[in-house]
């Protein structure tokens, strides 16, 4: 199984995406701010897996007794849209075992992974051509994985589908990580420019979306990697269902809507070249947000580890999630 996440008692070991697929080598942290920069820097990235390694960083200073309020502060700051961080940490804060607690998020990530994939695989269909876009396998979580796990479930299950990986511009997360655990599994798998998508739909060439999702208001509307509503627009325009897979900690029922969820600004320099290479001029400006909003209608259903919300809204949403909590 892919590891992108060990703990090793006196240190945070995580696997280091930046070099995917190319090399495979982890980076020890070990204190908060180690874990805490592992996380901007994007070595450790996907909404639950930075949820889980911030409980780690939390467990890291709680072993030598240290300003846990200053640990928690660095780590809050890390990133700041995806919510599985801020429901992780609350969570470390209230532990008596902060160990223990951080192992128990990993463990349950897991099987919320597992579950969720379960669900999800009823809504592929056999031989599916599924599009799916930044990085939802078991890199972005603890294991398995969220939307790409659903994939990975569908085809552990002989339905005989594949996967259209977008490349999933500017940190190619598609291109470098999607593609790569398609490979480790034997998933059949087409790579393609962002830009391609539309033509594939309009051919003919895929039958469904499946995505992850970094923050779910409680309305349904979903803020997910930059791009993902170009792809829900295209998907209504060609008659496909349009799916979000996450796990509950990624739903967030504070936020009526999708417009008050923050959208992170990431450095230009991703946006003008890549590992040393620049193909924009010097002086150009640049915008590069990472998220952008989804809204709920035009989502199918989104997919958790406690069943399907199909055309979910408030209402709906918060019969499942507040079900049994």
């Amino acid at each position: 199984m892919i590891e992108p996440i060990r703990w090793r008692g006196d240190r945070l070991e995580l696997l280091d995406q930046r070099l995917l697929p190319d090399r495979t080598e982890y980076l020890a942290c070990r204190s908060a701010a180690e874990v805490a920069r592992a996380i901007k820097d994007m070595v450790v990235r996907g909404a639950p897996a930075i949820g889980c390694a911030a409980a780690f960083g939390i467990a890291l200073e709680a072993k030598g007794n240290a300003d846990l309020e200053s640990a928690f502060s660095v780590l809050a700051a890390s990133r700041p849209t995806a919510v599985n961080l801020f429901w992780a940490l609350e969570r470390m804060r209230r532990a008596r075992d902060p160990e223990a607690e951080a192992r128990a998020i990993f463990d349950e990530d897991l099987c919320a992974n597992r579950a969720l994939a379960r669900h999800g695989a009823e809504l592929i269909a056999a031989g599916a051509r599924v599009m799916t876009y930044c990085n939802t396998g078991a890199l972005a979580t603890s294991g398995h994985g969220t939307a790409l796990g659903v994939l990975k479930t569908a085809f552990a299950q002989k339905k005989g589908i594949s996967v259209i990986a977008c490349e999933t511009r500017p940190y190619l997360q598609g291109a470098r990580l999607t593609a790569w655990e398609c490979v480790q599994e034997g998933i059949p798998c087409t790579l393609i420019t962002d830009n391609m998508a539309g033509h594939l739909m309009s051919r003919g060439e895929a039958d469904a979306v499946i995505v992850g999702a970094d923050r779910i208001a409680a309305n349904g509307d979903v803020a997910n990697k930059i791009g993902t509503y170009m792809l829900a627009v295209l998907a209504r325009r060609h008659g496909l269902p349009f799916y979000v897979a996450a796990p509950v900690s990624t739903f967030d029922l504070a936020i009526a809507d999708g417009f008050a969820i923050p959208i992170e600004e990431r450095a230009a320099a991703e946006v003008t070249g890549y590992r040393g290479a620049r193909w924009a001029p010097e002086g150009i400006k640049v915008r590069n947000p990472a998220f952008d909003l989804t809204p709920a209608e035009l989502v199918s259903a989104l997919v958790c580890e406690r069943g399907v919300i199909r055309s979910p809204d408030r209402a709906r949403i918060a019969a499942l999630i507040s079900a049994d909590a």
